[in-house]
């Protein structure tokens, strides 16, 4: 009974996300909207229900099963993709180099905020 607490919940959000985005004409998939406000109940919270514990576990163990639809999508427009490669092959390059200079800018400036104030307080303790 606790899985099915935890999807009815899980799916809620999802179902509230989706609704939001819809009624305010935000850019982002509902399903997103609905995930983060799933992680701020939780954070208020402070901790995760039973549930939801269950219910999010058992959907990750089985996580490789919903990759199931893209491979079919992908060998139904094999042709489309075929015609098509040398700018999805760009698109996947680029938007990937991109990430990871964004990952290692984003980096270098959270490491220096973060040790800034313990090479303060290591100065201050002498």
């Amino acid at each position: 009974m606790q899985f099915l607490n935890g999807i009815t919940l899980l799916l809620v959000y999802q179902l509230v996300g989706e609704i939001t985005v819809r009624l305010l004409g935000l850019p982002i998939p509902g399903p997103v909207l609905g995930m983060v406000m799933l992680f701020i109940t939780l954070l208020i919270r402070g901790r995760t229900p039973a549930s939801v514990d269950q219910a999010s576990s058992a959907l990750l163990s089985h996580l490789s099963l919903l990759f199931v639809p893209a491979g079919v999508g992908m060998m139904a427009h094999f042709g489309r993709i075929a015609d098509e490669w040398v700018p999805i092959t760009l698109a996947l390059l680029l938007s990937t180099v991109i990430t990871m200079v964004a990952t290692a800018l984003i980096m270098q400036v959270t490491t220096r905020w973060f040790t800034k104030p313990l090479a303060e307080r290591g100065q201050q303790d002498e």
